[in-house]
């Protein structure tokens, strides 16, 4: 796509059916050729679907894969309504000059508060004794049941969810120990400690609330599982492959740790028709719940809101803030100005480049700005309304052009 189409030629693909509020969004912005599915595609399917949209919106189920990312021609842009981002080949979308959007803050209240019941269920020994009751059992025994008042929480990960859930567990009477990649200032009374080494030591619960990186995967095995405190918890409500689930299970095994609850999983099933297998199932004190810990109401009211608003900011003004995959870039409209919007290889010379050709061209720059990113670059720039024809041809001249395009 090289010029800017009326709103409604611009075609959005709305999968999984994520929350109305980004109907609601995207029509309010003039934005009305929408299609809405509310289940996941199989690959053929997507690749058929995807072949005719400007933006696509997911969530967790589907996979944009490299092959499917080549075969969507017109794609402008890649909304996750969620917090996660590995169903999607973000070094492929890189390449294709695709910016993905996500919502990192929407749901972080309904991660955090689903902990903080957790903490209180475990402590207390509800998840075994619900079993046991079900099963026409009467264990009415105090034996290993607490309460959180004076306990230690230890937070892996003290970003949005990890500071929240801070302040709700002090303000149960909890002390909150926590350990970061880096030093930050803790919110309340909460310390943050030198090492995981040291939090295991120290917490009576340990939760995980980190990003799925290099350094995060499999942070948690046997042996960090050896340091936690005799008889300690654990919470896992940030990403699957951050936990060696056979050392999870030996540890619970052993009453090493007294239970647990998890939220994400090295592999979980693609539908609701596809069994969910773990030898965690085996354990009457684990809390086992299927990825939903920002499933609320609230939170994909807020997602849907959120993403939606990145899609018109970006489709209106070219504004990539925020992007996870694309440089940031983001620069008021200038008044009697058309905007041009480039996306380029990261090559030395190419801003310069396209100033000597605007400057040969008489072609007057009313404001400009360009971030870089791995191979990719972005140059966003508004030129007087006459001049934006020129412009735009002389943009597509440029070598190491992968898209171009004005909106008017």
């Amino acid at each position: 796509m090289t010029l800017s189409l009326h709103k409604d030629k611009i075609r959005f693909l709305l999968l999984e059916g994520v929350h109305e509020n980004a109907l609601k969004v995207l029509n309010e912005a003039g934005y009305t050729n929408i299609e809405y599915i509310k289940t996941a595609l199989d690959e053929e399917e997507l690749i058929e679907k995807i072949k005719d949209a400007h933006f696509i919106g997911i969530r967790s189920r589907t996979q944009l894969t490299r092959k499917v990312l080549e075969s969507a021609e017109k794609l402008i842009a890649i909304g996750c309504y969620c917090i996660g981002t590995n169903q999607v080949d973000l070094e492929a979308a890189l390449e294709l000059g695709i910016p993905v959007f996500n919502a990192p803050y929407s749901n972080t209240r309904s991660v955090a508060e689903l902990v903080l019941a957790e903490t209180i269920m475990l402590m207390r020994g509800v998840p075994e004794k619900n079993a046991v009751v079900h099963r026409g059992g009467w264990n009415k025994s105090a034996k290993d049941s607490y309460e959180v008042r004076g306990k230690t929480m230890g937070i892996v990960g003290y970003g949005s969810i990890g500071s929240q859930l801070s302040v709700l567990a002090e303000s149960l009477g909890m002390k909150v120990i926590y350990h970061d990649a880096i030093t930050k200032l803790p919110l309340g009374n909460a310390v943050q400690v030198g090492s995981l080494d040291e939090l295991l030591e120290k917490a009576d619960v340990v939760t995980l609330h980190v990003p799925d990186l290099p350094s995060t995967r499999n942070m948690m095995t046997a042996a960090e599982f050896a340091k936690m405190k005799d008889g300690a918890f654990f919470i896992n409500a940030a990403r699957g492959g951050c936990v060696d689930i056979d050392a999870l299970a030996a540890a619970l095994e052993s009453k090493k740790i007294l239970g647990a609850a998890i939220d994400v999983f090295p592999k979980e099933p693609k539908s609701a028709d596809e069994e969910f297998v773990s030898p965690l199932r085996a354990f009457d004190n684990v809390i086992l719940t299927p990825h939903v810990g920002g499933s609320t109401q609230e939170a994909q009211a807020n997602i849907g809101l959120e993403v939606a608003e990145k899609f018109v900011k970006y489709s209106d003004q070219g504004d990539t803030t925020s992007a996870v995959n694309f440089p940031n870039v983001s620069i008021p409209f200038t008044e009697g100005t058309h905007r041009l919007l480039h996306i380029h290889k990261n090559v030395p010379g190419v801003l310069s480049q396209i100033n000597a050709a605007f400057a040969d061209a008489g072609i007057n720059i009313a404001a400009q700005s360009m971030m870089t990113k791995g191979d990719v670059g972005y140059l966003v720039m508004d030129v007087d309304d006459n001049d934006s024809e020129k412009a735009l041809q002389r943009l597509r001249a440029v070598p190491e052009t992968i898209r171009v395009r004005v909106l008017f």
